[in-house]
């Protein structure tokens, strides 16, 4: 019995001495739970607040303001401009940089005075329509108020025999009338694949040439670093484009996911988010002692990807931190392009700073990968 606990112990210390020299296995083993606690307790809001919303206001009265502090004031609306035509307002909302635009009509106080139902008009961008659902109840609440508060203050409408619904709040919900999920998620989808499979397949590029023994003909051979990492993401492309061709074959005929935009401008996209994340792969694998610990990075760049990026939940509806933290991820930018292209028809200006931003990580990524793999030469 005595030499049984005496192996086992051996075994114990034996394991405990190796996993205290494997830092980064030892450091994920903390980080990934305390990176879920933050990003679950913290960033994560199903219920989002201050989402930018133009105001298009062709009627300027002390009513028509009272009704835009009092939307303002609901906190889940932020006036973040004010377009002077419907075009620039719509502009705004195809863009991406609006999520609300509210139209207050000329003839508002007018038709108040004489006891008809003027409509204000509330079109929103629900591609995502977990975003709108909250918000879009809050504005009758505030029309509401606005015009008793109107009335208390003895105003044009003191006089005005006061109705259940004064006011008609008017909804269009944009790109996604109906409100289907699917045609959200769907399309985010295809980032979170291509992430998950194309940082995998080459984070083990360069811990496999290690742990094989085929490192030593590598580096023999007449090629730099940049070749390397070039021959080595290049077979993958095609694999990324296959799977492409199948999420989005499956979204039109399964889920019914229409596509609007251009299908040029959505090869050029994803062909340049396929080569990033692969770029992104090939940088771990040349950080990584071995197979495991480019396994274990390739999840941890996996979570903030699909946590942060706007494709499980509302990314308005996170603090601004996170929202910083999901500007620096590549999904975050191709996602919006994407569904821009698939349910906005959105057009290449609309996008160019999107496409720009995923050109500005692939230089960087490109250039860590190149300088880490130098340091592997040694």
């Amino acid at each position: 019995m005595m030499d049984f606990l005496s192996r086992l112990w051996a075994m114990i210390v034996k394991e405990a001495l190796q996993l205290r020299r494997d830092r980064l296995t030892f450091s994920m083993m903390f980080a990934v739970p305390i990176m879920q606690l933050v990003l679950f307790g913290f960033a994560i809001n199903a219920d989002p607040k201050a989402l930018p919303t133009a105001v298009l206001i062709s009627e300027h009265s002390e009513l028509s303001r009272s009704i835009v502090s009092a939307v303002a004031h609901t906190g889940y609306f932020t006036i973040t401009s004010a377009p002077a035509t419907e075009a620039e307002a719509h502009e705004l909302l195809q863009r991406g940089e609006v999520q609300f635009v509210l139209t207050i009509p000329a003839d508002l106080t007018r038709k108040l005075i004489r006891g008809e139902n003027p409509q204000i008009a509330v079109e929103a961008d629900a591609t995502d329509p977990a975003t709108t659902g909250p918000a879009v109840n809050a504005v009758t609440q505030a029309v509401t108020q606005a015009l008793a508060r109107e009335r208390a203050l003895k105003g044009p409408l003191a006089a005005h025999r006061p109705k259940d619904s004064p006011v008609e709040v008017v909804l269009h919900k944009l790109y996604n009338p109906e409100g289907i999920t699917r045609f959200n998620i769907v399309p985010g989808l295809l980032g979170i694949i291509l992430t998950m499979t194309m940082v995998m397949m080459t984070a083990l590029a360069v811990t496999r040439e290690r742990e094989r023994g085929t490192m030593e003909n590598l580096l023999a051979m007449p090629v730099r670093p940049f070749e390397v990492m070039a021959g080595k993401i290049a077979p993958y492309i095609l694999i990324g484009a296959v799977q492409v061709v199948v999420v989005i074959t499956a979204a039109q005929l399964l889920f019914g996911v229409p596509f609007v935009g251009s299908y040029l401008l959505f090869a050029a996209a994803t062909l340049l988010f396929i080569t990033i994340n692969l770029a992104i792969g090939f940088a771990f694998s040349t950080i990584a002692q071995n197979q495991l610990q480019a396994m274990q990075m390739s999840i941890f760049f996996l979570l903030p990807s699909i946590l942060l990026t706007g494709f499980a939940f509302p990314f308005r509806g996170m603090p601004g931190w996170a929202q910083a933290l999901g500007e620096i991820l590549p999904a975050t930018h191709f996602l919006r392009i994407v569904r821009g292209l698939m349910l906005k028809a959105a057009t290449a200006p609309q996008l160019a700073n999107e496409m720009a931003i995923l050109a500005f990580i692939l230089v960087v990524v490109s250039a860590l990968a190149v300088s880490r793999y130098r340091v592997t030469l040694d």
